[in-house]
């Protein structure tokens, strides 16, 4: 139960009323400045105290708690407060939508609390409590690998951000996707499976619903033309062929493979001769 501040006595206990082992100092014998009347430590009775407030924060997807411990403390169970609440933080306050927003500040606050804390002198024997332990300092507990969790995830979303465009993949899967529109294979050109370098195509559907024909090159549907092709179906699949734009990519059936396109150039229209008069 924390110590009631306004109970404190004023004279101060032996160490065996306290069931505590002498070191060799009556520390009984060590009172308060005369004229102290406080604050005394909430936790353990000691003095001097000042009073601070020291937080935490958990986050966990949308759910988040805002941990909270009100002084007054003395300077060791102040430093213990700061060090566990702020140690829980870096691996507990990360992992919620706003938590990544939340918790560097709340962190931070810390800082004030400690500063205040770290100027008192060391707790006076003889009070009615033993102080807190400090424990180790927060660059020397486990927790502080929590730090690096926000480090990596800015690393990524930058890496990410850094990247070239990948080329844009036409997924052909020709036992879903149809146009009605669109004419027959055997109207007009042959499938991409007997594709080679240097056959020409045609989509006559879009990016996320293709309709693929490799046609004749002389022909009027003839807008791309196969510069590589490759077994592989992963997105460096065209890294070999520089010249390729976009990618026809087929995962069905027992051979999958990407065929590395760029487009033809539009021909232009046949300019109209001027009549001289």
């Amino acid at each position: 139960m924390p110590f009631d501040a306004s109970s404190a006595p004023t004279a101060a206990l032996a160490p065996q009323d306290r069931g505590e082992p002498e070191y060799g100092t009556d520390r009984s014998a060590v009172h308060p400045p005369e004229g102290y009347s406080g604050p005394f430590c909430r936790f353990c009775g000691s003095a001097p105290a000042a009073n601070a407030t020291v937080r935490g924060h958990q986050g966990f997807l949308v759910l988040m708690r805002f941990l909270k411990l009100r002084g007054p403390f003395c300077r060791d169970c102040g430093t213990a407060a700061v060090r566990t609440m702020t140690a829980r933080s870096m691996w507990q306050g990360w992992w919620g939508v706003a938590s990544m927003l939340i918790n560097p500040f709340t962190m931070l606050s810390n800082l004030r609390a400690w500063t205040v804390l770290r100027r008192l002198p060391a707790p006076l024997p003889g009070a009615p409590g033993t102080p807190m332990p400090t424990g180790r300092p927060l660059w020397r507990r486990v927790e502080v690998l929590g730090l690096l969790l926000p480090v990596l995830v800015v690393g990524a979303l930058v890496r990410t951000a850094g990247e070239e465009p990948d080329y844009p993949a036409v997924r052909y899967t020709p036992d879903r996707v149809g146009i009605s529109s669109a004419p027959s294979r055997s109207a007009i050109g042959k499938d991409p499976a007997q594709a080679k370098a240097g056959d020409c195509a045609h989509n006559f559907g879009n990016t996320s619903r293709a309709l693929v024909f490799v046609v004749d090159c002389g022909g009027k549907y003839a807008d791309l033309k196969v510069v590589g092709r490759s077994s592989s179906t992963d997105p460096g699949a065209c890294d070999a062929f520089p010249d390729s734009e976009s990618r026809l990519v087929h995962e069905e059936g027992p051979t999958p493979y990407t065929l590395c396109l760029v487009a033809l150039p539009k021909p232009s229209p046949t300019a109209t001769p001027s009549l001289i008069a």
